[in-house]
């Protein structure tokens, strides 16, 4: 009896044990149900308006390769003294005008006068002797024909006749040499430009192939631009580029952007040695207010292509691959891709992008990071007002 009685009453004890326990999970099921239908009635739907997406669509990129280089005149010269001697009358300095042929200064030519007369004294020496030797030569030829004197004689003036020519004509070839060195004493500009380069003082004593002034063209200004070897196969003469120069106030004339149109004329057929780089030479399409050696950066069009493409600005790169922030089924979702080419499209710079289909909606970069899963909702586009109708008045 009593033992019946205690597993009775543990019995009892058992049953409101479990009786306890399942009403605990139940409460509890019942509160992460209750919490989880409070959190999807407070979830947050952002509204996003047309000016924050962006469609996937096939555009035609411009292929553009940057290019960076130095200015530099076309045409442009160094005066360098061709004779030895004392510098005299050098006036022009850096920033004067001169014209093409317009003496720069003079080598005192004291020096070159003496040598000329020399030379020419020598000449007139060696023009008598062989005036001589003539005269001997037809005395001869005379007496041997009339048998007085033997042909050896005669074939002995005739050698000293030749040999004094050749003296009279090296004497005259001396004449010009001096006379050339003389002519050389005058230093004039091969070209018409502006003086870049004062090098040397009056009064200085100069030597052979001593640089004086440098006088540059500013008429034509080319850039020296400098491009890898791989990227030099796609460029081509004739091809376009839009520079920015360093400084420049100049402004385009119809775009107003201070930026400057060129054209491709030269590319180099030899690398340079060491670097193993390709000097390309662009023609500015305008000149008015550069100056040689100023900084040169912009790119230049190879070509064109048609591709997938989005703004540069919608692809995100705050993970380790790169991604766009698309919109499907009403929510955000991470899409990795492949960027390609990029390329100037209406004033924006454009990506051609793969792995998302064709008319996909992309969050803009002007957005901001969204997490993965957000709902959204796209703002409708707002009709434009119609036009006021006006009310029509009744006859008085």
């Amino acid at each position: 009896m009593k033992r019946t009685m205690k597993w009775a009453i543990a019995a009892l004890i058992l049953v409101l044990l479990v009786g306890g326990a399942l009403r605990a999970i139940g409460a509890r099921k019942a509160q992460q149900a209750k919490l989880a239908a409070g959190s999807t009635a407070a979830e947050t739907v952002v509204e996003l308006s047309p000016a924050d997406v962006v469609r996937v669509a096939r555009r035609e990129l411009a292929e553009t390769l940057p290019v960076s280089g130095t200015l530099r005149a076309v045409d442009s010269a160094q005066v360098k003294a061709r004779v030895a001697g004392e510098l005299i009358g050098l006036t022009v300095r850096e920033g004067d005008t001169v014209t093409a042929g317009q003496v720069i200064a003079r080598i005192d030519p004291v020096e070159y006068q003496s040598r000329m007369r020399q030379a020419q004294e020598q000449a007139d020496s060696s023009r008598a002797q062989a005036e001589v030797a003539q005269r001997t030569f037809d005395n001869n030829k005379a007496l041997v024909e009339q048998g007085f004197i033997s042909r050896t004689a005669l074939e002995t003036s005739q050698s000293n006749l030749n040999s004094a020519l050749s003296t009279h004509r090296a004497a005259l070839a001396a004449v010009e040499m001096t006379r050339k060195s003389l002519d050389d004493t005058v230093l004039r500009s091969p070209i018409a430009g502006q003086v870049s380069q004062r090098l040397a003082q009056s009064g200085e004593r100069v030597g052979v192939d001593a640089k004086i002034i440098e006088v540059v063209d500013l008429s034509r200004i080319e850039v020296e631009a400098t491009l890898a070897a791989a990227d030099s196969v796609a460029v081509r003469v004739g091809q376009r580029a839009s520079l920015q120069i360093e400084g420049s106030s100049v402004s385009d004339p119809k775009s107003g952007e201070r930026s400057v149109g060129a054209s491709v004329v030269r590319v180099n057929p030899s690398a340079q040695a060491g670097s193993r780089s390709v000097l390309v030479y662009l023609r500015l399409d305008r000149s008015t207010g550069f100056r040689q050696g100023l900084f040169a950066q912009g790119t230049i069009d190879v070509g064109r292509t048609e591709a997938l493409a989005l703004p540069l600005t919608a692809v995100r790169t705050d993970k380790p691959a790169p991604y766009v922030q698309a919109v499907v089924d009403g929510r955000i979702v991470h899409r990795p891709v492949e960027t390609g080419l990029r390329g100037q499209v209406d004033g924006q710079t454009m990506v051609a992008v793969s792995g998302i289909d064709d008319g996909a909606v992309v969050v803009a970069g002007s957005l901001g990071p969204l997490r993965q899963g957000t709902a959204v909702r796209l703002a409708p586009i707002a009709a434009a007002p119609a036009p006021a109708v006006p009310s029509a008045r009744s006859a008085p």
